[in-house]
């Protein structure tokens, strides 16, 4: 099982998935603070049996040295054993948008996890 995270600063979009190309999103995780937030990731890899896990991370702009020290910061906290993968997250939020979400201007985490979808989706080489 393979689970992919879409770190943001308010929301962790959560995305599960096989290496034959199923993947579905799941409930985003509301991102009190980054322990809380790491906590909430291990039980979810936990809850899934995970043992890859694949990160969004920023590539390209002036900010990416800063946004990917932060992300692998945060994966760092995690307690997870398994294989980590990095991987270009850029403008997967606005095709998840074209999934056409109902509503997806809410701040729910529909929109995050569907980003995470999107990036589970480029790894596993199906989108």
């Amino acid at each position: 099982m393979i689970v992919a995270i879409d770190i943001g600063l308010k929301r962790i979009g959560v995305a599960i998935g096989y290496e034959n190309g199923v993947v579905m999103p799941q409930n985003a995780i509301l991102r009190k603070n980054r322990n809380q937030a790491a906590t909430a990731v291990d039980a979810v890899l936990s809850e899934f049996g995970a043992n890859k896990l694949v990160v969004g991370v920023p590539l390209g702009g002036s900010s990416e040295g800063e946004m990917r020290r932060r992300v692998e910061h945060f994966v760092g906290l995690l307690e997870f054993g398994g294989e980590v993968c990095y991987i270009d997250e850029s403008f997967s939020s606005v095709e998840a948008g074209e999934f056409g979400v109902a509503n997806h201007k809410k701040k729910d985490g529909k929109l995050d996890s569907l980003a995470a979808m999107v990036i589970l989706k480029r790894y596993l080489g199906v989108l």
